[in-house]
């Protein structure tokens, strides 16, 4: 596919025509909403560049006040959907040549003569094949680093925390799916543009103002890195402009936003996760399709599913035991067959 392909921009705000919205499909929509995936809070379906399925359901509990009601200005948590965000953040740097694949000795404390942490390079970091010994365990507290950095002792400094780890693998010759390594780069970004309001003012002028993702929130830890393992708020219709921008190759009314091939680079698969099976590539997971598609995931069901050769885009966000996860990703897939 042809890296200036540009159709038009739903920057303000997407045209919803379910005019051409078949039975089949309205079918398959509405399965989510059964509670045989669990709880869907918003599906958001593009074909070309409109919106033509979506809804809203359910509310979401708050400790202090009534539950909200989930509409269409409701702003979901990414969960780990924010690592293809990253995946942008960094793209952006790539093209203002600021921050290279290529560039290692990265950290300082990985500098020792003796420490192969040094030679872990950027694209180490987003292919997840650093090394690092990092256990991405969301049940077993006792035996997970990610709860124990998002929740416990690394969560006032997740980079500090992620980047104290020692190496398991020599850097590239292990694929390990880990949380750490998204905070370690998102650190690393922080340490180019600044952390704190110095780095969302980057990610505001840089991605979410030129895509038109106006309701993104992220969050930052108390040294100012943003928690891009996990932490993205944002409508459901600003999760598909997200993924439009990939349906793009990274162009915005004419104007380049990510680097000529980052897209297609990574959204390619590098490799197999063991448990699921599932393919990976630079911080996006990748179907094995006829169709090139490819997704960002996040914990219990978050999903921006992109289709390139039928311009679609799924946006589920909702509430999924990891053991439907299979059944949910089925689900999702039949309806990008579906629409070709």
């Amino acid at each position: 596919m042809s890296n200036e392909i540009e159709r038009s921009w739903p920057k303000d705000d997407w045209v919803f025509d379910d005019s051409h919205t078949t039975e089949d499909i309205k079918r398959l929509a509405l399965q989510c909403f059964d509670g045989s995936l669990g709880i869907t809070n918003a599906l958001v379906i593009v074909k070309d560049s409109k919106i033509i399925f979506e809804r809203y359901d359910g509310e979401l509990p708050q400790w202090d006040a009534n539950p909200i009601k989930v509409e269409k200005t409701t702003k979901l948590l990414s969960w780990s959907m924010a690592k293809s965000v990253l995946h942008a953040v960094i793209g952006t740097l790539v093209l203002d040549g600021r921050i290279s694949v290529d560039w290692d000795n990265l950290i300082p404390a990985w500098q020792g003569p003796d420490d192969n942490r040094k030679n872990i390079t950027v694209g180490n970091l987003l292919s997840m094949t650093d090394g690092l010994c990092f256990r991405e365990d969301y049940v077993d507290g006792a035996a997970s680093d990610v709860i124990e950095m998002l929740f416990g002792e690394g969560k006032e400094d997740v980079f500090r925390f992620a980047s104290s780890r020692g190496l398991c693998a020599d850097p590239g010759m292990r694929f390990n799916y880990s949380s750490g390594t998204s905070n370690i780069l998102s650190g690393i970004v922080a340490n180019v543009i600044g952390k704190g309001g110095s780095y969302e003012s980057y990610m505001s002028e840089r991605l979410f103002l030129p895509i038109g993702m106006t309701s993104a929130i992220p969050t930052f830890d108390k040294r100012g890195t943003w928690v891009a393992s996990s932490y993205l708020h944002a409508t459901a219709r600003d999760f598909a402009k997200f993924g439009y921008l990939y349906l793009q190759n990274g162009l915005v009314d004419g104007k380049r936003i990510l680097p000529i091939g980052w897209v297609e680079k990574g959204t390619t698969a590098l490799n197999r996760e063991p448990t699921s099976g599932n393919l990976y590539g630079h911080h996006w997971w990748v179907c094995d399709d006829d169709l090139g598609s490819y997704w960002a995931s996040g914990y219990e069901g978050q999903v921006v599913a992109v289709s390139p050769s039928i311009r679609a885009i799924i946006v589920r966000l909702g509430k999924t035991q990891e053991s439907k996860y299979p059944e949910l990703k089925s689900w999702w897939m039949k309806i990008l067959d579906t629409l070709r």
